[in-house]
């Protein structure tokens, strides 16, 4: 193993990462973060935007590590958003309102991270350490921390009175947070809720975009429409059932017969519902929890939103 892969594991560690990110692609990943080469003092580590790919060509031409190309979603999921987490990278700080699915998304190394590792293998060291630690925050609160992302209102919502309980409270937090974000400036078409299945129902955008709507079907919770990509977006809020399964998209497929391109997606509440619905989830769909607004999970290889 090279020696500047083996200390960039010993800080990673020290930094307090999980046994998940202990490995050389993490490591080669800070690496890239601070563009520091087997023979570069830590000391002489940079602060540099970089991309995913370029990270990759980093380690194959400073490391002799190469990595097929589609490694690339195995360094952003399973080394990278972890390094962001942790509050040693950060995601586009040159421009925050970058969208979530630009392909020119790039990563920084923290000022903190920075100066911390600087110090590696000096008498400072240790001292940095501890107060990274104590300046970062706990690890929970920085899981919570926001992306800073752009939020663009839906277009056309009216005020919408939704009766109480979490399903509602679901809705109005697709509404609110998760449209905002990942479709900005999408139109709503349809919101319904437990006590009034036709809540909202924008019959004229529907017309125009020529959709036939059975009042009869088992509609979504949520129906947007996204103009930039021409797309349909199917939100089912899931609290205590109704994710998109395999059954649920079949259905909403023949509901909705229309040469737009359609995107899925299931809301929960939390982690702790997400993970009781996981395994019957649909491949091809996204995953929105609400207590982590700006992050989503991608039951696919090609992922949509984001």
């Amino acid at each position: 193993m090279s020696g500047k892969i083996k200390e960039a594991l010993e800080i990673l560690i020290d930094l307090g990462m999980p046994r998940g990110q202990q490995n050389d692609r993490t490591a080669l990943c800070l690496l890239a973060l601070l563009d520091v080469r087997e023979y570069t003092a830590w000391k002489q580590a940079k602060a540099r935007l970089i991309g995913i790919t370029p990270m990759m060509e980093f380690a194959k031409s400073y490391y002799k590590k190469n990595y097929a190309p589609n490694s690339r979603e195995t360094f952003r999921r399973f080394s990278i958003h972890q390094l962001v987490e942790a509050g040693i990278a950060l995601y586009n700080p040159d421009k925050p309102e970058r969208p979530v699915n630009s392909p020119n998304a790039v990563y920084q190394i923290s000022p903190l991270a920075l100066e911390t590792i600087k110090k590696y293998g000096s008498k400072k060291y240790s001292v940095a350490i501890m107060d990274f630690h104590k300046n970062i925050g706990s690890l929970s609160e920085k899981y919570k921390s926001p992306r800073q992302m752009e939020m663009i209102p839906i277009k056309n919502i009216p005020m919408i009175s939704l009766s109480p309980g979490e399903h509602s409270q679901l809705i109005k937090e697709i509404i609110e947070h998760f449209a905002p974000r990942f479709i900005p400036g999408a139109i709503l078409l349809y919101a319904g809720d437990a006590g009034s299945k036709w809540n909202f129902y924008d019959k004229k955008t529907v017309s125009k975009l020529g959709l036939e709507i059975s009042e009869h079907g088992k509609m979504p919770d949520c129906l947007f429409y996204y103009n930039p990509k021409k797309w349909l977006i199917f939100v089912e809020a899931t609290t205590s059932h109704g994710p998109v399964d395999n059954k649920r998209r079949t259905e909403l497929n023949k509901l909705f017969k229309t040469p737009i391109k359609c995107i899925f997606v299931s809301a929960f509440p939390d982690k702790k519902t997400f993970i009781k619905f996981s395994g019957e989830i649909a491949w091809e769909t996204e995953v929105w929890l609400a207590d982590n607004p700006t992050h989503l999970i991608h039951f696919n290889g090609d992922k949509f939103l984001g």
